[in-house]
């Protein structure tokens, strides 16, 4: 008899196809309205797709936060927005937060209004980080690519440093149970090219790093080092555009929660077991073999309290 969790990696297997988005894009339509079409350089168009795609936190970030969230200047901030017309970065974002919080509660509501909970602020921006996802998942054909490259790379090598080591502990973990050989990295430098390079001569042809803000310059140099050793990149981010997404071969974004003093990571987390999913469906004999042994061995050890 399968076990639980193999027959949820069957009843979860994904399909191809294209759905019809759910949810109301109306907040980012007035968003890019507020944007006009003006020329934008390419600095201002990264500032204008962060603030897109992540509405809900841009909105509420100071100029600071911003702009390294988004990888430029202060000044540059100050440049876009008084681009579009407005006095400074504070009068646009006056602009964009009535439209942020309609985005969050459904309904113009006033800030005042929502950040009477600040818990509860940052749940409803972590719900809106979720239907994004959502949204972007309507079409499964890219998860699937993935999900079948990174399944017939052996060795797997994850990659996650700094903030983000807590979500390629999480992939590595779980992908040790249908996956042959994962090996994951935690540290940059000379420690991360060396393990990088020794995937690439045991025979991998992928690696799978995530990038969560603030970003490492440690990272990029990862990306990097990966790519000159011949190994492939999928990069899970909460980015659409900038140096790391230029230097991976495939980016998968989902945006983080910014509301509290620390981030967290809904989206990304439910992202990362998505392309679980779609390397269990890449080659399902394998997942059945390696979650049998898995079971077998756990219940012969009793790893875990019995239901």
């Amino acid at each position: 008899m399968a076990s639980g969790q193999q027959a949820r990696a069957q009843a979860a297997a994904i399909t191809r196809g294209r759905q019809e988005p759910f949810g109301d894009p109306a907040p980012a339509d007035r968003v890019r309205a507020l944007f006009g079409s003006r020329r934008l350089s390419p600095g201002q168009r990264r500032i204008a797709t962060y603030i897109i795609d992540h509405l809900t936190e841009a909105a509420f970030l100071s100029i600071t936060d911003l702009a390294e969230r988004v990888g430029v200047s202060q000044p540059s901030v100050t440049r876009f927005a008084t681009s579009l017309g407005y006095s400074g970065f504070p009068a646009l974002r006056e602009a964009l937060q009535p439209i942020a919080l309609s985005a969050v509660a459904g309904a113009q509501e006033t800030r005042e209004q929502i950040r009477r909970n600040e818990l509860q602020a940052a749940v409803d921006a972590e719900i809106e980080n979720l239907e994004s996802l959502r949204r972007v998942l309507a079409d499964t054909d890219k998860v699937l690519d993935v999900g079948r490259e990174l399944a017939r790379s052996v060795p797997l090598t994850v990659v996650g440093l700094r903030i983000s080591v807590s979500l390629a502990e999480y992939f590595a973990y779980a992908a040790r149970r249908i996956h042959p050989d994962v090996r994951l990295v935690t540290r940059g430098g000379s420690v991360a090219y060396d393990a990088l390079l020794q995937s690439r001569e045991a025979g991998g042809s992928w690696v799978l790093a995530y990038a969560m803000p603030r970003h490492a310059n440690e990272t990029l140099a990862a990306l990097r080092a990966a790519r000159s050793t011949g190994l492939r990149v999928a990069l899970i981010t909460d980015l659409t555009l900038g140096p790391l997404v230029e230097e991976a071969d495939v980016a998968l974004s989902a945006g983080t929660g910014s509301r509290l003093v620390f981030d967290s990571y809904s989206a990304p987390g439910v992202l990362s077991a998505a392309v679980l999913q779609a390397m269990a469906d890449a080659d399902p004999e394998r997942t059945q073999s390696r979650l049998e042994g898995y079971e077998q061995v756990a219940d012969q050890h009793d790893f875990f309290i019995a239901d």
